[in-house]
């Protein structure tokens, strides 16, 4: 064979892809239904963003593009994913219950792609089944790189396996097309690398980079990022769509230097490096009593205080009220916005994960829906992810974490 073609000769990383088409599309319907449609209806699109990973050696090659789905309901998109070069296997529903061979297919399939002489450097899964964790835990084992694709809550471990998780409101982002950042592979997944023409065009944002040094420089402490980016954002609009070309806050605050830092921790903060350092960030402990705390370690809920709960469920049911229904992408921003106004700063990350709370207890966004009953049905959804992760409570901490999931707005912690 000539070398110069050899597989192992050839540029980019070696990935595989395997879709578990129901379990993304049922996902995003409950987001975004039109992220939903072009997901099923163009998935060259999106995969074509995750193979332009980087450049060179950063580019993947997806050597198996695998789709698991259900004929008897999704047999209608399966012409896309063929055009797309995916292989569709069909899964039909096998149980009375309707659940499909997918799982046992995807991981037949995964773990003959692992022991093959593919060479597999990647592998992503698209889905936010907990039940692929132990595939992640044998990816890892043999030292492969993973990504989760999600378009819906994540179990702590499966999270935890993979290398990287590509969140709902990301993929979001990339199936509309409004993301300037590809999904990196290793290192750069995390700590994505600007190209010099977004940095450019970054540093030329006047306005934002004005407020943002002003209103850093004159707290009295070091600063929760949501009202940063809130603040950034109403000086300057047009970095709402993809921060500069930076894809996200934390990248585009943390180039702006002049003493400005950043770390995610807890939800983001932002300092003046000249007056304060990180031992100034306010502890986990300070913020949440211990049986709060726990149930956020377990169960990924986002970290907030019931005050902060209790205005994102004030804040949405005044939106849903004023333009329903609205695009629940659309609806988290201003959520966001209207709990940074209000004193009660939230990032965009723990809003959609209430949404996406609402949605798994079914709960229908509308502009009757109050405060209260959105609290109730978050509250249930909290109270199940604890009930799956096996957290055990007394009544006194039962009644504690309806009380704090709630914000207070179940009387007595009944709805």
């Amino acid at each position: 064979m000539n070398e110069a073609l050899s597989p192992s000769r050839r540029p980019g990383i070696r990935a595989a892809m395997f879709v578990d088409f129901d379990n993304v599309f049922t996902g995003l319907q409950a987001l975004d239904p039109l992220a939903a449609k072009r997901f099923a209806e163009d998935p060259k699109h999106w995969a074509d963003a995750l193979s332009a990973g980087g450049s060179g050696e950063g580019a993947r090659r997806f050597l198996i593009r695998n789709c698991y789905l259900n004929p008897m309901v999704y047999s209608k998109y399966r012409t896309y994913w063929t055009r797309a070069g995916f292989r569709v296997i069909d899964c039909p529903s096998l149980t009375q219950r309707g659940k499909s061979s997918t799982d046992i297919n995807l991981v037949l399939d995964a773990m003959d792609a692992l022991s093959g002489s593919g060479g597999i450097e990647e592998f992503f899964i698209a889905s936010a089944d907990a039940d692929f964790t132990s595939l992640i835990q044998r990816f890892r084992a043999a030292d492969r790189m993973t990504t989760v694709i999600a378009a819906g809550a994540v179990a702590f471990a499966y999270r935890e396996m993979a290398d990287h998780v590509v969140e709902s409101h990301d993929f979001v982002a990339i199936l509309h097309g409004t993301t300037a950042e590809p999904v990196h592979a290793g290192a750069a997944a995390k700590q994505p690398q600007a190209p010099a023409a977004a940095k450019a065009k970054t540093k030329a944002s006047s306005p934002a980079i004005r407020e943002v040094l002003d209103f850093v420089r004159s707290a009295p402490g070091p600063v929760v990022g949501a009202m940063v980016a809130h603040r950034a954002l109403t000086a300057d609009p047009s970095l709402k769509t993809d921060w500069g070309g930076f894809g996200k806050f934390g990248t585009w605050v943390s180039q702006i230097g002049k003493d400005v830092e950043y770390s995610a921790a807890q939800g983001g903060w932002v300092w003046d490096a000249k007056r304060f350092s990180t031992e100034d960030l306010p502890l986990p402990a300070d913020l949440q009593p211990r049986i709060e705390e726990q149930v956020t370690r377990v169960t990924d809920v986002p970290a907030l205080s019931a005050a902060q709960f209790r205005q994102i469920f004030q804040s949405m049911a005044a939106r849903l009220r004023e333009h329903p229904p609205l695009n629940r992408t659309e609806l988290s921003r201003q959520v966001r916005d209207d709990c940074v106004s209000a004193g009660q700063p939230v990032s965009r990350n723990a809003v959609s994960f209430v949404l996406q709370g609402l949605a798994y207890a079914n709960f229908q966004l509308s502009d009757k829906a109050t405060a209260a009953e959105l609290a109730a049905a978050w509250t249930a959804n909290v109270e199940e992810l604890c009930r799956v992760a096996l957290l055990e409570f007394d009544a006194g901490e039962k009644l504690a974490v309806r009380r704090w999931a709630s914000g207070g707005l179940l009387e007595n912690g009944q709805a």
